[in-house]
């Protein structure tokens, strides 16, 4: 499974951002390319455990029905729930969102599975490193494939 902590695959993810435009329409949902690229940055904040975070009840008590599919190698589906702290509502600076958001995909795959283990993911709580590393690739593959990159 791919995963950020990859050498190839954090360059390809950085290229990859690199090549989004400010004025792209999504192909699905409504956030905005800027509101996208804080909106990744924060959950990627959540995971190197710069933003720490607790489970949230409803994460504690239904996390389990989701929690394989969440894990697995299928992509995420479009248009699913997000937490009230990662949704954005005002328009980030495009330029300066793309810069910290790419800062924040080196520091989490420099942190490596050690540096990422335990910290608590708002719904599904504690992942391993692995786990994170996994995930947060399927997230930001997600939103890129959003805006067709």
């Amino acid at each position: 499974m791919k995963t950020i902590l990859d050498a190839a695959i954090h360059n390809e993810l950085l290229s990859r951002l690199a090549t989004l435009e400010p004025r792209i329409a999504p192909q699905w949902g409504k956030m905005s390319p800027s509101q996208m690229m804080e909106h990744a940055a924060r959950v990627l904040e959540m995971g190197t455990g710069r933003k720490p975070m607790k489970q949230i009840f409803i994460g504690k008590a239904l996390s389990w029905m989701f929690k394989n599919e969440f894990l697995s190698e299928k992509p995420f589906k479009p248009n699913r729930p997000t937490g009230p702290d990662f949704k954005i509502a005002d328009e980030p600076n495009f330029e300066s969102t793309r810069s910290r958001l790419s800062e924040l995909i080196t520091e989490f795959h420099n942190l490596g599975e050690s540096g990422l283990d335990g910290n608590v993911h708002a719904f599904f709580g504690p992942l391993t490193g692995k786990q994170w590393g996994e995930t947060q690739y399927k997230h930001l593959d997600h939103h890129l494939r959003q805006f067709g990159v």
